[in-house]
């Protein structure tokens, strides 16, 4: 649980860079493939991250919500873009509009009260998951995947290093 803005903040920002790096690596093409026939595909994921933060304005927040609406855009850049002023727009609205005993107040949240703080711990661990899940959709569909927590094959092979395995 988050109980000082400025922490959320710093984690939030890298947090945001490496989910960027990600969202940077996609092509319109790559939106397609899909975790297994008839669910969702690489372009779901990636605009459900688009999406999600906007259910922060239950918690009282105000911020404008995604272009476009629901539809997942067929252009990774549009996706990108939007991942990016989304979440800068949470950011700037948990800065401006919190303060750190905000993070203390509970608003009911999936059936069970939640502290503000701990709302703030599930967006981002939120976005965590579903960026992993993205990069090992991004891997089948032959993109590049970004370093985000550290080396990855393709890197350690750069480096002249034998990968994990």
């Amino acid at each position: 649980m988050f109980v000082k803005i400025n922490d959320f903040a710093k984690e939030w920002e890298e947090e945001l860079k490496l989910t960027e790096k990600v969202m940077a690596a996609l092509t319109d093409d790559s939106l397609s493939m899909e975790v297994i026939p008839g669910r969702r595909t690489l372009g779901d994921i990636a605009w459900h991250l688009v999406l999600s933060p906007h259910y922060m304005t239950g918690c009282g927040l105000v911020f404008d919500g995604p272009a476009g609406g629901m539809e997942v855009p067929a252009s990774a850049a549009v996706i990108a873009e939007e991942y990016g002023r989304i979440s800068r727009a949470l950011l700037e609205a948990v800065k401006t509009q919190w303060s750190d005993d905000s993070l203390l107040e509970t608003v009911d949240m999936m059936g069970e009260s939640w502290a503000n703080g701990v709302t703030l711990r599930f967006t981002l661990m939120h976005q965590a998951h579903h960026r992993g899940q993205m990069t090992v959709l991004m891997r089948q569909a032959g993109l590049r995947i970004p370093e985000v927590y550290g080396q990855t094959y393709d890197s350690w092979i750069e480096a002249g290093m034998e990968p994990l395995k």
